[in-house]
């Protein structure tokens, strides 16, 4: 049982954010996104290596991957740790998990990413499962600005 707040709202179900990811992680991969389009993979690779618990350096990997399995191997690492880190800060299962809030782009990046990637290796029951679960954890998806 986690004792992290969870944030009720007067429009509907309860809101989660997570917790702001380290600063060290996230000047890390900034660096790294920085790289040569050549070396930008690697140097990501390295970020995530560094800070396995990074939801934004799996989704930004799974968009470098070499090919469609690599990406959604990425992809569903940062869902499933980004599933552990909800529960970690209060979700239950459901509720907002709105893109508004920066620190909860990594865990949507990463549950978008696996949706396309499913539909590209033909899992289309994958691909229809987080489209709806999209939605669900943000009704206003997809965002304007999802390559943000």
């Amino acid at each position: 049982m986690s004792d992290a707040p969870v944030n009720l709202t007067r429009t509907g179900p309860p809101e989660t954010i997570l917790d702001p990811e380290p600063p060290h992680a996230v000047a890390a991969l900034a660096e790294a996104m920085r790289l040569p389009e050549d070396r930008r993979r690697d140097g990501v690779a390295e970020v995530v290596a560094q800070y396995p618990r990074f939801l934004d350096g799996w989704a930004r990997l799974g968009q470098l991957a070499r090919d469609d399995t690599e990406a959604y191997a990425a992809f569903r690492v940062g869902y499933h740790r980004g599933l552990d880190r909800l529960r970690q800060n209060g979700w239950r299962g459901s509720g907002f998990v709105r893109w508004v809030h920066e620190v909860n782009r990594g865990f949507l990046r990463s549950l978008a990413g696996l949706q396309a990637t499913a539909a590209a290796i033909g899992e289309q029951d994958e691909e229809e499962r987080c489209r709806l679960f999209l939605h669900q954890l943000d009704p206003s998806w997809p965002p304007q600005d999802l390559e943000a």
